[in-house]
């Protein structure tokens, strides 16, 4: 028997299997460093401990999709090393604050399959949780992702497709918020004024600013993940495939929309929740990626005072920019969309 992992295929998953993942990830200043390095994230309560200490962190938590990726990253050898794509997100819940020094490890559900009409790839649900030292949930979500099948003659499964929720309620949101003192909240460092009251359902925010993504940024980005899936980093393979080069991670898109959204929503300063999000296109290196936001909804959190929720809809373009909000049609997309995302954000109220 060959003691190298060749990946699970199609054929490999069945619902109801639990999959743990290898090589718990401990999270060091140096990742924190280098994943501002690669985005250039300027939200203050991720940048600063003595503004995070100001309103009530014992320090800086760890930036939010820095914990998702580590997470992500963890359940690619096991789940997608063979995927021809990563097709959604749900159900995604931040649950509790990661610091420096925090150790991260993940484990998989598997809750659903289903073949693809071509009888050469099938979609694999899992629902995945990320778990520090203690054991404490820190982050759980779904996602969906097409894998190829190792014998394109072999019998599909019993089709099983999860219902999932389209939003997190707001009495699901804020637990990885601890009670944040609006007085220590200071809205000059913070780099804006606007607070909950300030966004109405409807608002559409054009965050201006572009960026340019290099080879070397995307495959660096992954690797800080240890996300080893081929697309991202095997120009030999990837080079007789379909595109013809490399794909650049998908998550590495959503951190650059994320990163360019504090230009318009400062002050929305932590993820409470992903409610769903869709890789519209692939972005490749050379690409300049653009982001706009719609205000999709408002909502107090049951038992807060101090932070409200941003139902945001954030969109990320390819060499387009954003001052006519290009979005969703009524069928597919505008030119140039590559990302849809909607989440919510906590923002002192």
């Amino acid at each position: 028997m060959s003691k190298t992992n060749p990946g699970r295929y199609f054929e490999d998953f069945a619902v109801g299997d639990t999959i743990i993942h290898a090589t718990p990830r401990t999270v060091t200043s140096g990742d924190v460093a280098l994943y501002t390095a690669l985005y250039g994230s300027r939200f203050a309560v991720q940048s600063s401990d003595a503004f995070a200490k100001t309103i009530g962190y014992a320090k800086a938590p760890v930036d939010d999709m820095l914990v998702f990726h580590i997470v992500f990253g963890k359940t690619v050898p096991d789940i997608s090393l063979n995927a021809v794509a990563n097709l959604g997100y749900a159900e995604c819940r931040f649950l509790k604050p990661v610091f420096v020094g925090d150790t991260l490890s993940t484990t998989s559900d598997v809750i659903g399959v289903k073949e693809n009409s071509n009888g050469k790839t099938g979609v694999v649900y899992v629902r995945s949780t990320g778990r520090d030292q203690t054991g404490d949930v820190v982050l759980e979500y779904v996602r969906w992702v097409m894998v190829r099948k190792r014998d394109e003659a072999s019998s599909a499964p019993d089709p099983v497709v999860p219902e999932l929720a389209n939003r997190v309620a707001p009495d699901g949101l804020g637990q990885a918020c601890p009670a944040i003192l609006n007085s220590g909240w200071d809205y000059d460092l913070s780099g804006a004024p606007h607070r909950f009251s300030d966004y109405e359902p409807g608002e559409r925010i054009d965050h201006v600013d572009g960026m340019t993504v290099e080879e070397a940024e995307h495959m660096t980005a992954t690797r800080l993940y240890q996300n080893t899936a081929k697309v991202h980093f095997n120009q030999f393979t990837e080079g007789q495939g379909r595109f013809g080069r490399r794909l650049i991670y998908g998550g590495h898109v959503i951190s650059l929309a994320r990163a360019l959204s504090f230009n318009g929503l400062a002050n929305a300063f932590h993820l409470l929740a992903i409610n769903g999000g869709r890789h519209v296109a692939p972005l490749f290196a050379g690409g300049t990626v653009f982001a706009w936001s719609k205000i999709e909804e408002t909502a107090e959190i049951p038992g807060r005072d101090d932070i409200g929720a941003l139902r945001i809809l954030t969109y990320a373009t390819v060499d387009q920019p954003c001052a006519a909000f290009p979005g969703r049609q009524e069928k597919g997309f505008d030119d140039g969309v590559i990302l849809e995302l909607d989440y919510w954000a906590a923002i002192p109220r």
